[in-house]
């Protein structure tokens, strides 16, 4: 029978893992993570919905007026 050798979680870093650095700072520089509540949770995700279809909006009226230019060069084509 063919035994299994275990390496140690504390060898060499995976692939895909970035090694950590023995000079790397430990402390964080990232905010400190807050608990929301369920309320809080659901008026940021109105508030990320309602900012998406306002950037929908504002493209579309791009691609009207746009529209609208071809259509306008479509007509001087279609008349000569």
């Amino acid at each position: 029978m063919s035994e299994k050798k275990q390496t140690s979680s504390t060898s060499t870093p995976r692939p895909g893992q970035p090694a950590s650095s023995p000079g790397a700072p430990t402390t964080s520089t990232r905010k400190a993570w807050v608990k929301k509540t369920p309320v809080e949770v659901v008026l940021e995700q109105i508030t990320k919905q309602e900012d998406k279809v306002n950037d929908l909006r504002e493209e579309l009226k791009r691609e009207e007026r746009e529209l609208q230019k071809l259509g306008q060069a479509k007509k001087v084509l279609e008349a000569s």
